[in-house]
């Protein structure tokens, strides 16, 4: 291993890190942030926007979308469980990511059938099917159909839409 790819490397685990600690401080104040509740949420933009950074917002209510290997858990190798960064729903399970090469947090199939909502979406001149937390509605990225095995999919997904708990 090179010294500039030991330097990367270091950068990258820090920005991990540090995306995932300035989340969770973000949804300790989020009254809406549960991995208990599974009720559908109503809540206004103005509303989340007290509650979510910046570039969350962004992402889970303008429908944005992070710069390739930008986003925090792209590179993530931990054990545990992504949920909504909103909501705190779950979404993935780790042993579903893999590295697709497209510079965003990979997985091969939602945690269960009530994780997320996928809908079609014909913007910017595409036809792709968006993924929506089921709990919040917000926007997670897009699923598309050239995954691996054992389901063929690619859910490509927004790191700063997700938050992340290692397993204990």
């Amino acid at each position: 291993m090179t010294k500039a790819s030991i330097i990367l490397s270091f950068f990258v685990l820090l920005l991990n890190v540090g995306c995932s600690n300035a989340q969770q401080k973000l949804n300790k104040n989020n009254p809406y942030y549960s991995h208990t509740d599974n009720g559908k949420l109503r809540v206004t933009d103005a509303e989340w926007k007290k509650f979510l950074s910046e570039d969350s917002y962004h992402i889970l209510r303008e429908k944005g979308t992070e710069s390739p290997n930008t986003g925090p858990y792209v590179h993530n190798p931990k054990k545990g469980m992504y949920y909504c960064a909103a909501c705190g729903h779950a979404l993935f399970n780790s042993d579903s990511k893999f590295d697709s090469g497209t510079g965003w947090p990979s997985f091969f199939r939602a945690y269960n059938k009530s994780s997320v909502i996928e809908e079609k979406d014909d913007t910017h001149g595409m036809a792709r099917t968006e993924v929506l937390c089921a709990r919040c509605g917000g926007h997670l990225g897009h699923v598309f159909d050239d995954g691996p095995n054992p389901t063929g999919l690619r859910y490509c997904m927004n790191g700063y839409a997700l938050a992340f708990e290692a397993s204990k």
